[in-house]
């Protein structure tokens, strides 16, 4: 099965270090205004998914959810975090007293891999 999402060495790390501190962790990748368009690490449980939103895969056992309205817009998009030294938008996200900010990489899945990602979940 092909992964919908994966994670830089640099994006690992700082993953770890965020565990250590914080415990269980979990990724959003929101479209709106005030979250912009960056993935927000928050502790497990720190932030509320919406009915329909989507977590499309694990990095180092934390879920990224994804907003359903933008699933449906990069559904066909491999992810890979990245991360930056810079603030991020908002700075609501635990990587931010760390002056880091987690990215997202994207390329459009070829029609091999199409016929064999990994299922997603949904909130229902």
């Amino acid at each position: 099965m092909i992964k919908r999402i994966d994670a830089t060495e640099k994006a690992v790390e700082l993953i770890n270090i965020l565990k250590e501190k914080h415990g269980d962790l979990m990724f959003y990748q929101a479209g709106g205004c005030c979250e912009g368009t960056q993935p927000q690490c928050f502790e497990k449980g720190g932030y509320y998914q919406r009915t329909g939103d989507v977590c499309i895969g694990t990095v180092e056992d934390v879920e990224f959810w994804v907003d359903k309205d933008l699933f449906e817009y990069w559904k066909h998009a491999h992810f890979t975090l990245t991360v930056i030294d810079a603030f991020g938008v908002g700075g609501f996200s635990l990587e931010t007293p760390l002056k880091k900010t987690f990215q997202i990489e994207y390329r459009i899945f070829t029609p091999e891999e199409e016929k064999d990602l990994e299922p997603v979940f949904r909130i229902e």
